[in-house]
Order: C-alpha cells, then sequence, then structure tokens
C-alpha cells in the first residue's frame, strides 16, 4: 500500500509540473521551487494589471476597479485570506514584471495562449473573449476584407495583435500603449479600424456613447478564453488561487459580481 500511494504522489507531482512548466535544469529547478513556496506563503499579493482595459479594471478617480478587481478581491481576500495591492503597469512588459517578482500574479482580461503557457502559468479560464472589429458608423469597412489598405490600430503586445497576424489581412497597422488611445484614434480620423477584445468594446461603446459613436462588426478575429497567471513554476500559488476561485464560482459569488457588471452570468462553463 505504501508503495501504490508513492507512485501516486509522484504522478500527481509531474502532472503539476506540467500544466505550469518546469526546469530540465535541477538547481534552477530548485530554486523555482524555494521560490514558488515564498510567493505561496506572502500575507500579501500584487496584482498586476492594465488600468485601461475596462470593464476589466480600469481608474476610476484614484481607485482602479472593474470584474476582475472584484473578482480578484473575493477570491484572494475573502477565501484566501490575503491582502491583495493592485498594481498598475504597462501591459507591454506583463511578463518582465512577473518574472521579475514585481507582481505576484497578472489578472486582467489576460488570454490563454500556448505562446504564453511557455512563459506562465495559468488558471483555467473563467470568462470567454474574442478579438472584435470596430470602425465608426457609417464606414464603408463592412468585413474584415475591408481593412486590406485601411489604418488599423490595436493595443501593443496584446492577442489582437496575434489575431490580426493570423487573419493574413494587410492593412496599415500602429500599436499603442492602451484601447483607450486606440479608440481615440478613430475619433480623430488617424485610424480607420481598431481591433480589440469584445468585452472592452461593448463597454465603452455601450457606456460613452457620445463619445465613441462606432459600431462592432460582426466579423470578428479570435475566440479567446481568459485566466490568471503567475510566475512560471510557481504551481503553489496557482493551486492555492484555483482552488479559491473554484470556491467562489460554485457559491455563486462569481455570477453575482458577474451580473452587477455585465448583466448576466458570463463566467466560463467548459
Amino acid at each position: 500500500m505504501k508503495k501504490i500511494l508513492s507512485l501516486v504522489l509522484a504522478a500527481a507531482t509531474v502532472m503539476a509540473l506540467s500544466a505550469c512548466g518546469s526546469s530540465s535544469n535541477s538547481s534552477a529547478s530548485t530554486a523555482a521551487s524555494s521560490a514558488a513556496a515564498s510567493t505561496a506563503s506572502k500575507d500579501t499579493l500584487i496584482l498586476g494589471c492594465d488600468v485601461n482595459f475596462a470593464p476589466m479594471g480600469f481608474k476610476d478617480g484614484d481607485n482602479v476597479v472593474g470584474f476582475d478587481i472584484d473578482l480578484a478581491k473575493a477570491v484572494i481576500e475573502d477565501k484566501m485570506g490575503k491582502k491583495l495591492v493592485i498594481q498598475p503597469i504597462d501591459w507591454s512588459s506583463k511578463e518582465a514584471e512577473l518574472d521579475t517578482g514585481k507582481v505576484d500574479l497578472l489578472w486582467n482580461g489576460l488570454t490563454i495562449t500556448d505562446e504564453r503557457k511557455e512563459k506562465m502559468c495559468f488558471s483555467k479560464p473563467y470568462m470567454e473573449n474574442k478579438q472584435v472589429i470596430i470602425v465608426k458608423k457609417g464606414s464603408d469597412i463592412k468585413s474584415k476584407a475591408d481593412l486590406n489598405g485601411k489604418n488599423v490600430v490595436m493595443q501593443k503586445e496584446s492577442t489582437a495583435v496575434d489575431a490580426w497576424k493570423d487573419a493574413g489581412i494587410t492593412a496599415n497597422v500602429t500599436e499603442l500603449k492602451d484601447n483607450v488611445l486606440c479608440l481615440n484614434e478613430i475619433s480623430t480620423g488617424r485610424a480607420d479600424a481598431a481591433i480589440m477584445d469584445s468585452v472592452v468594446a461593448n463597454y465603452y461603446l455601450a457606456k460613452q456613447a457620445d463619445q465613441y459613436p462606432f459600431v462592432i462588426l460582426d466579423d470578428s478575429l479570435a475566440n479567446e478564453l481568459y485566466g490568471i497567471a503567475v510566475k512560471k513554476g510557481n504551481e503553489a500559488l496557482m493551486e492555492e488561487i484555483q482552488k479559491a476561485l473554484d470556491e467562489t464560482i460554485s457559491d455563486g459569488t462569481a455570477a453575482k459580481i458577474a451580473t452587477n457588471w455585465f448583466g448576466s452570468d458570463t463566467m466560463y462553463k467548459g
């Protein structure tokens, strides 16, 4: 029986390492495990986010608010009993912020991709999203094929850029710091269209219709799933976060937060 138990525990350890990645170098692996244990035992966790990513995380006066912020507080503070610090970051430098320990986790409409999974340890998906095309009302752009030769903007180092590259469309592309700047480029006429997350586009076009009299095309570029990320190799912290997130979903707290922000329970059920 002891031998069987040992084999089961060993298998579980291998599976956990496979999910978040492991190092082939034994000394590096030992160092990563030590750092992971240290992070998991911290009483305060620092969440890195883009504060121009409404409704997931954005500035409201001096405060950072949003769906992801409320959900993170429910998970980190209420379930895990830790203090949560919200740290605004340059989203294009998110991997570096995580790797250097300036932030402990990324939780801000972060799309799960194979490339990112090579660099970060992800939770299970908690929300669906897609990359959409935004244009002015009355624009002659009716589909993604109409973007050929147009001026198109998108957020730097976002999955909008990946979706664009995969679409194989030729256009004059400019990558900007955040999505608000992208929307403003359409307003001034310097851009014909913008590509961004549907949750962001729907929020701004509904909440600031006078400022952004735009439409979202039916033709989208990519379907995505959002996840939470910690430093690669930090299985201990991710397992703790995932357990708390699962509890927040099962007891209905997450559904209430989603309904407050989106009008319905938008949590991923896949």
